[in-house]
């Protein structure tokens, strides 16, 4: 027998019923079934209105599968503040299998459903695991998800089923949603296949009807009521039944018409309001309870004076049945026309009743929603149940109803202060769950009742992230700028820091007109200060000093940060500033300890936000310094990672990266990464920090391109405005400068890269300061291509060192030194082959042919055609990494991961993890 989720309503008509003309959509459902038993599983969207018969649908696809698992589970308006409750319905069959998931998974998932006090780190691991522990599940039996009334879904539990709906490829899963065209809420179908019902034509209907009395009505009526339902298959039903025989048979008046769903609700409401008090009284309870079940319906409804004889008068109307004690209504109309039509009063009274029914009971948050409904003005006893609601919701992962809770207990506050922490709380709750213009609409609420200046600093400073996150960077840099300057007076330390981040979005090209310097909002921390103090001070004097280009200031403030330690739990956002200050510098043997580190910290505490960000910051300096293979597979974990969360808004910063380096090898496929690049720039335009190194990456990697003239490629490099990316193109800037006929151009840049060798003493900013002055003719070449190498030579940038290398030794067989030519060429030669930098490695040979040596030929690489999954899945296990960590590493199911590999093996023609370890791959 297939397994069957527990507590989920029935629909109470039987299916011949209400299944007349629905051929082509059971068809339809019974492929994404048959798909499914073949692996490969899939998500659908069954969308209609109200009564058009999705739940019967859905009941009939899974009826007569006991081949399958089907697990059930229905959204509840009244629940969208209970985090994963919807979720935990679902999976609560199979929740024996956790244990078969990565341990950060299964704790996750347990700390969502209230099962263990840990708190969940980051949901998207609980995201992770509900996909796994499907696919685990399927591992034995094919399963089918039904997810009823899902535009109902709490916030938390929607995001990780559409999670699981998008990552079923090669999955034995196949997850069926129905929602109603008259609800949006938060689920976003935008992406999942869809099939939309309607209403039945006249055959279906007048069987319908006929199902209904025994017997034909009029067709005059039949074409009314056909008319006025549009073929809903429960208004048909409804409506026939509420009409006299006088009116079936065309006798009497038929009523006035209605909408829809108003003239459903009304002939529910109609047989309602013919119930004794008591039944009336019960069928309340029910509809204000979002749990089904009977014991507390019934203590609640005996409260209010609703007994046993009650229940047995709603269930004989018809309105309410009751299946293995779970009460449910017969249809969602049913609810909102009972308590749509209640009192205030007395819908207060219900969900009382309600509250006080779970008193000493597990369902703490229940109660406090109950009670929070139960009034309609300030009290203690209430907020205090929210707070306490708000917090466990948080430790869950479940941000949205967090914010919830935090925003109605503000609701309920008195005190302005206190009202004025509780929606900061919530509007941080709001940035986290990813809704950062609800966390400003809060903020901005906040506001209005703050008059504690820290406070008010630390909600400006949230507007700020918001703003430079999700509109404009300068805006950012302004609110940030103001925060620092309310919090100076009161919290000296505190203004540092906001000063110090304030004064890091500037170095990233952040400008305001009327922002204070952040240097001077606060004092700077006395000798003595505590060690976190003073590379607060020095963080926020070498960025500032970073702005004004004032690179000496910046490398004596940034190294006294570097050098000063710190403890592993000091504020992240000072290990963050210090890794980042390494991208000023070119400070590449710095930057890769600190991004490292801070990867390997991200990984242990699945944290995949700081996974992202520590991967895409990571590749920075590996483009730098020739580390380009493994610059490329973090740039793809990273893109991998955005895509598999639904994080567009991150995906231009690693596509650009990739851009970059297929440009600079001379990738066959360069130009198709840039046009990748171009369109999800245009799609998803580049926010906050990224924005300028975006930017300045798409301006290098189109200046690079192989089909392009010297004058293009210097209108591309150009554009490049943010010093990091300056920085790491100068002496391509000044190179293509000098090729296009702009000396004048190339002088400028020789200047400007001068000036900051000067200040900094970077090694590989000298190098290239030399290698521009042998290309511009300032001094003897050869001395100063020698001199660039010597000082290549305490630099670990490998590609830059081969280019001077090649220059030197084009230069010498140009002045007829063809034998001196030679070490330098062979050497530049081995580099870019080394570093799979096809279009340098075969200008170096041909050089080393004109100087009469034949250059070798490289060792053959395996060109693939593997998609950007099936290559970082092939990456990942050369890595010598199992199925279940490359599943991790890239938030997919390790059945997925085998699903790639299996493609992997066909496309290369090998049959084993061992043969794909020994491939040379090519590196691109």
């Amino acid at each position: 027998m297939p397994v069957i989720s527990p507590h989920v309503p029935r629909p109470v008509a039987t299916l011949s019923r209400v299944l007349r003309g629905r051929g082509l959509e059971q068809a339809k459902l019974r492929e994404l079934l048959d798909r499914a038993r073949a692996g490969h599983g899939a998500a659908l969207l069954v969308r209609g209105q109200p009564g058009v018969g999705k739940s019967v649908l859905l009941e009939d696809a899974v009826t007569a599968t006991d081949d399958l698992i089907v697990l059930r589970t229905r959204g509840v308006e009244s629940e969208a503040p209970l985090p994963f409750a919807a979720l935990h319905r679902l999976l609560r069959p199979v929740l024996d299998h956790l244990d078969r998931l990565p341990d950060p998974q299964a704790r996750s998932l347990r700390a969502a459903f209230g099962e263990s006090t840990d708190d969940v780190s980051d949901r998207h691991l609980v995201f992770l695991a509900t996909l796994n522990l499907l696919s685990e599940v399927a591992g034995e039996r094919p399963v089918v998800a039904v997810v009823d009334d899902a535009h109902w879904l709490d916030d938390a539990s929607s995001a990780a089923l559409l999670f699981a709906a998008r990552r079923l490829e090669g999955e034995a899963v196949a997850l069926l949603f129905a929602v109603r065209d008259d609800e949006v809420g938060a689920f976003d179908s935008r992406d999942l296949s869809m099939l939309t019902v309607s209403g039945v034509d006249a055959d279906a209907a007048e069987a319908l009807i006929a199902d209904q009395l025994g017997a034909a009505v009029a067709p005059a009526v039949r074409a009314e009521l056909l008319d006025v339902t549009a073929g809903n298959p429960l208004g048909l039903l409804e409506l026939t039944r509420a009409l006299s025989a006088e009116q079936l048979s065309g006798r009497a008046r038929l009523p006035d018409r209605l909408p829809l769903t108003e003239g459903v609700e009304r002939t529910f409401l109609d047989r309602y309001r013919r119930l004794p008090a008591p039944a009336q009284t019960l069928l309340l309870v029910a509809a204000a309870d979002d749990s089904g079940r009977v014991s507390t319906i019934a203590r609640a409804a005996q409260s209010l004076g609703a007994g046993a004889d009650a229940m047995d008068a709603a269930e004989e109307s018809g309105l309410l049945t009751e299946v293995d004690g779970v009460l449910a209504l017969r249809h969602p109309l049913v609810r909102s026309a009972i308590y749509g039509a209640a009192t205030s009063s007395k819908r207060r009274q219900a969900h009382r009743a309600l509250a006080d029914a779970l008193v000493g009971t597990p369902q703490e948050d229940r109660r406090a929603w109950h009670l929070a409904a139960s009034v309609d003005g300030p009290d203690e006893e209430v907020v205090a149940a929210l707070d306490d609601a708000a917090e466990r919701a948080r430790r869950r992962g479940g941000h949205e109803a967090a914010a919830a809770a935090w925003t109605r207990a503000a609701e309920l506050t008195l005190d302005a202060h206190a009202r004025a922490q509780r929606l900061f709380a919530a509007a941080g709750s709001n940035m986290a769950a990813g809704h950062p213009a609800e966390s400003d609409r809060l903020a901005r609420a906040a506001l209005l009742d703050a008059t504690d200046p820290l406070l008010r600093a630390d909600l400006i400073a949230l507007q700020g992230q918001v703003e430079w996150n999700t509109g404009s960077l300068d805006d950012g840099y302004r609110l940030v700028c103001e925060a620092a300057t309310t919090a100076a007076p009161h919290d000296p330390a505190r203004a540092r820091v906001l000063a110090m981040l304030a004064a890091a979005l500037a170095s990233f090209g952040a400008r305001s007109v009327g922002a204070p310097d952040p240097t001077t909002v606060a004092p700077p921390p006395g000798p003595d200060a505590p060690n976190e103090e003073l590379v607060a001070g020095w963080l926020l004097d070498g960025f500032a000093a970073v702005r004004r280009n004032d690179w000496a200031e910046a490398a004596i403030s940034l190294r006294r940060a570097w050098e000063t330690p710190i403890a592993p739990d000091a504020s992240p956002m000072l290990h963050h500033n210090l890794a980042i200050a390494t991208m000023h510098l070119g400070d590449d043997t710095r930057a890769a300890q600190l991004h490292d580190l801070q990867l390997q910290h991200a990984r242990e505490a699945s944290a995949v936000n700081m996974v992202e960000h520590a991967l895409t910051r990571g590749v920075v300096f590996r483009i730098a310094t020739g580390a380009w293979a493994q610059a490329t597979s973090y740039a793809e974990e990273a893109m991998l990672l955005d895509r598999n969360l639904g994080l567009d808004e991150l995906v231009t910063f690693p596509l650009a990266e990739l851009a970059v380096i297929a440009a600079l090898r001379g990738d066959p496929q360069a130009r198709a990464r840039l046009q990748e690049l171009e369109r999800a720039m245009e799609q998803h335009p580049p926010r906050g920090t990224i924005s300028g190194l975006v930017a300045g990456f798409a301006q290098w990697a189109a200046a690079r391109q192989l089909d392009i003239t010297p004058a293009t490629a210097l209108h591309h490099l150009e554009q490049i405005e943010l010093p990091i990316a300056r920085g790491l193109t100068a002496l391509d800037r000044i190179e293509t400068a000098v090729r296009a006929d702009r000396r004048d151009l190339a002088q400028a840049w020789l200047d400007e890269i001068r000036a900051f060798a000067e200040g900094t003493d970077m090694s590989w900013a000298w190098a290239t300061v030399h290698h521009g002055r042998a290309i511009l003719g300032e001094g003897d070449a050869e001395e100063n291509f020698r001199t660039a190498l010597e000082w290549h030579a305490k630099s670990s940038r490998l590609p830059a060192r081969a280019r001077t290398q090649l220059a030197l030794g084009e230069f010498l067989r140009r002045n007829r030194r063809r034998t001196d030519a030679r070490v330098p060429l062979r050497e530049a030669l081995e580099t870019f082959e080394t570093l799979g930098a096809s279009f340098w490695a075969e200008r170096a040979s041909q050089e080393l042919r004109a100087s009469g040596e034949t250059a070798r030929r490289g060792a053959d690489l395996v060109a693939t055609e593997l998609t950007a999954q099936e290559s970082q899945v092939a990456g990942l296990v050369r890595q010598g990494l199992s199925n279940k960590d490359v599943a991790g590493r890239l938030f997919i199911s390790p059945r997925t991961v085998d699903f790639h590999l299996r493609n992997v093996f066909t496309k290369l023609g090998i049959s084993s993890r061992t043969e794909l370890a020994a491939l040379a791959l090519d590196p691109a």
